[in-house]
């Protein structure tokens, strides 16, 4: 999580730093995931679309990418966001977005799937664990 903390404040930093003042303000925001719909099972080979359901707290948030990290047969997701800061931004209460990305299958055994859901009270970050096993 180090590494999404890390990111998030150069993505950050390069957002804040604009030479041009006609463009727009805006920051990054990794937003909690809520849920999200995988298959139980992946074939060797094969595509899956993995779409992630998170709560966009206003009218200024607007899904950017994911983040993605590889190891080994483990990956962490997370949801990031454009926050626009020169908008008159309404706050939603129960705006579940929802956005996908493509999964190729390419090893044999399982994956195990880490969506980021924020921090607990400790600062301690929560994942929903999904682990998906991979037929031939």
């Amino acid at each position: 999580m180090k590494k999404l903390v890390t990111l998030s404040l150069a993505l950050f930093l390069f957002a804040s730093c604009s030479i041009d003042d006609d463009s727009s303000n805006y920051s990054f925001e990794i937003l909690p995931i809520e849920s999200v719909e995988i298959p139980d099972e992946f074939t060797l080979g094969e595509t899956y679309p993995i779409t992630v359901s998170y709560f966009k707290p206003s009218t200024c948030h607007s899904f950017k990418e994911f983040y993605y990290l590889k190891e080994n047969n483990e990956r962490t997701v997370a949801a990031i966001n454009y926050v626009f800061d020169d908008r008159d931004c309404q706050t939603l209460t129960d705006e579940l977005v929802d956005a996908t990305f493509n999964f190729v299958v390419t090893s044999n055994g399982s994956y195990i799937f880490k969506f980021w859901q924020g921090e607990d009270a400790n600062g301690e970050d929560q994942y929903l664990i999904k682990e998906v096993s991979v037929t031939n």
